[in-house]
């Protein structure tokens, strides 16, 4: 129980470290702020009136969860670019000649950005409700949305510390920065599965941020854009499932890779 407890504190003191960071730098989650608003611009003013629902239902209330999950998968190249620097500048040296246990740095980091991603969501969310997104699930559905959200951001972040743990060649951010975008893309976040190819939209179904973002729409009462397929059906349930396989995967990774750099 003491191990626990001082492993807890050790946590909590990295987590601040963190979060005094971000206050002493907030350039980067402002501009991923502000990018994640210019997408929801772009797509739903420029491109909106073009695209169609199937079974109808206003665009704009189609499209924002879809952006709310697009900036959670964001927490990974984000992540992982804050861990190669503390490596880079020597701060990662630092904490490993410290008595501390190999995943309290890990777990520091992701506490430290989920609780960021947690603002900015709250941020990108009530800038929705004032371009006219609208919730019509009852507050408790929108709740369990919410926790979906930042459930399937740990995900991303264990993905995100893990990456920048392991590769941190020059380059390395970029091309993680370059597969995030078809992952983004291959989804639902813009438009329905239905509406393209059957191979493109089976893969598109069983992209783990299209559960997200199905079960999100869902929860929310707004336009799913779904009749058929698994989204349809099990959204919520994979919602839950895929971040846990990812979680499950990745957090162990993370701590095995940071006793490795130890070594």
């Amino acid at each position: 129980m003491s191990a626990l407890s001082t492993a807890a504190r050790q946590t909590w003191v990295i987590t601040q470290r963190d979060l005094k960071y971000w206050q002493r730098e907030p350039w980067a989650p402002i501009f991923n702020l502000a990018f994640s608003i210019m997408l929801l611009l772009v797509f739903g003013y420029l491109f909106g009136g073009a695209i169609e629902i199937p079974g109808g239902g206003d665009y704009l209330d189609y499209l924002l969860p879809g952006m709310f999950a697009l900036s959670m998968l964001f927490g990974v190249e984000t992540t992982m670019g804050a861990i190669t620097a503390d490596t880079k500048r020597g701060i990662t040296d630092r904490f490993r000649s410290l008595p501390m246990s190999g995943v309290t740095v890990p777990l520091g980091r992701a506490l430290a950005d989920l609780l960021n991603s947690a603002v900015q969501l709250a941020v990108l969310m009530v800038g929705g409700l004032l371009v006219g997104w609208h919730v019509d699930g009852g507050w408790g559905a929108a709740m369990l949305a919410v926790g979906l959200l930042l459930w399937f951001r740990l995900a991303m972040l264990w993905i995100g510390i893990y990456l920048g743990l392991t590769f941190r060649a020059e380059g390395a951010l970029m091309a993680v920065q370059v597969l995030v975008w078809p992952l983004g893309f291959l989804s639902n976040l813009f438009v329905a599965p239905e509406t393209m190819p059957g191979w493109l939209g089976f893969l598109a179904q069983w992209n783990p941020v299209s559960a997200t973002a199905a079960a999100c729409r869902e929860l929310f009462g707004n336009p799913t854009g779904l009749s058929d397929g698994v989204l349809a059906t099990y959204a919520v349930p994979l919602a839950l499932a895929w971040p846990l396989l990812l979680i499950a995967i990745f957090a162990p990774l993370s701590a095995r890779a940071y006793r490795r750099l130890s070594k």
